[in-house]
């Protein structure tokens, strides 16, 4: 095993005067936009937040001990609009890193993947790929990104003793989920927990509710971003009438207005709450917060009107790209480098740094064996193809307001009819500046 030599730069990122001079230091190499090095070196780019680096180092030193011949330069930089800006920039000049990790979804369409990227579907991991992960990164003429990292849903985060307790079964229609409810409530117990201090946990209503839109709706995201798609038409309303429903029927806890995300996962965990609408990424906290109560924890799907359309509403993971400044033995490395990050190894060694927050989106890689229920209780959605992408990854259009609507609506302050029309307006300048036709 060769030792790894990896060098980590951090890149100044303060505006694009402080850009030239690490730019300038990186535009070196054969045929590689990034690489300072030989053929055989080559750049990978990721973000200088959570774990990003840890998970980087890792792959790139196992990648090394395998692939002798290649060495693995890391660059890492700001994520957020800081980061944004700066890919923009590093394509627009030719100047991006040989490998690099981004968004999918809207954001990775906006970066002109025809002109700027490697088309990789010809690649042997692409065929591996989950129906749900394609769209997002790919375009009508090819497929340009690679998965990195695991999925997470928008969905019920439940307490299994209490289903046990009371006799109850994960619901597939609202029906049978209201009905759920009711009957958590004649035992006393919070049937559906809300968390407006912070108020993003406001939204998940009406997120985690897209998937069941799309299985009604197949067209209704292109439809959307065209401008013939409103959230004040069934049935995109749905998510907005439930949460109005909810509040109606006495199902949150008494605290809901001031509690906080931190309040919901106790409250989940320990039993004091039935079901809390949130992101799967909660299972850390349970990991590092309530871990004697971990297997008590399970998620299923906000339901649908009808079981035939509930679906698993799911957040896909970030990808890896190369730009077409990678080309000859730089581009072949890089390749090579992509699919070890897709290989059951390179899965193994991102879940070994990084704590899961659901299933992969590749069927290359399985979950270990001792992740916690909750994260086996969605893979089943995705071995039979009963999950759709949120919104956020098939269109660009999302307002500044839905948390403090979701908020108004889920305190009874404002009718669900209401919330869905100021949403649909709150979208409007946006996609106008956004340039899009049909607004």
């Amino acid at each position: 095993m060769k030792s790894s030599s990896t060098r980590r730069t951090i890149v100044a990122a303060a505006g694009v005067f402080a850009l030239a001079l690490p730019l300038a230091a990186c535009s070196g190499g054969d045929g590689g936009g990034g690489g300072e090095g030989g053929a055989n070196e080559i750049s990978f780019l990721t973000q200088n937040t959570g774990t990003n680096v840890a998970v980087a180092e890792a792959l790139i030193e196992a990648f090394e001990a395998e692939n002798d011949d290649i060495t693995v330069r890391l660059e890492t930089q700001p994520a957020g609009t800081e980061g944004d800006n700066l890919i923009k920039t590093k394509l627009a000049t030719g100047e991006m890193e040989d490998v690099f990790y981004y968004n999918s979804g809207s954001l990775f369409q906006a970066m002109n993947p025809d002109q700027n990227l490697v088309p990789l579907g010809d690649e042997a991991w692409a065929g591996d790929l989950i129906d749900t992960m394609k769209p997002v990164v790919s375009t009508d003429n090819g497929l340009y990104g690679a998965p990195f990292g695991a999925t997470q849903a928008g969905a019920v985060v439940y307490n299994k003793k209490v289903y046990a307790d009371l006799g109850l079964q994960v619901p597939t229609t609202w029906d049978e989920f209201a009905a759920n409810n009711e009957a958590i409530k004649e035992a006393g117990i919070t049937p559906v927990i809300q968390t407006y201090g912070d108020t993003w946990t406001s939204q998940l209503f009406v997120l985690g509710d897209f998937g069941n839109v799309l299985a009604q709706d197949p067209d209704w995201a292109e439809e959307y971003t065209a401008g013939n798609r409103k959230y004040v038409d069934e049935p995109a309303l749905a998510g907005f009438a439930n949460q109005q429903a909810g509040f109606e029927a006495g199902w949150w806890n008494e605290d809901f207005a001031s509690a906080l995300y931190d309040d919901g996962a106790r409250m989940v965990a320990t039993g004091e709450g039935a079901h809390y609408p949130i992101l799967t990424g909660i299972v850390s906290t349970f990991q590092q917060n309530f871990p004697d109560e971990l297997e008590n924890i399970g998620v299923f799907p906000l339901p649908a009107q009808n079981a035939e359309d509930t679906k698993l509403t799911v957040w896909l993971p970030n990808a890896v790209y190369i730009p077409k400044t990678t080309e000859g033995d730089k581009l072949e490395a890089a390749k090579t480098f992509v699919a070890f990050l897709n290989s059951p190894e390179g899965c193994e060694i991102q879940t070994t740094v990084m704590v899961p927050s659901g299933p992969f989106a590749t069927t290359a890689c399985t979950l270990p064996d001792d992740v916690p229920g909750l994260l086996k209780d969605m893979q089943p959605y995705f071995d039979e193809g009963n999950t759709n992408p949120a919104l956020e990854f098939l269109s660009p259009i999302k307002g500044p307001n839905l948390e403090n609507i979701t908020v108004e609506v889920g305190s009874g302050i404002r009718e669900a009819e209401d919330g869905a029309a100021l949403y649909d307006a709150d979208v409007v300048k946006q996609a106008q500046q956004l340039g899009l036709e049909g607004w």
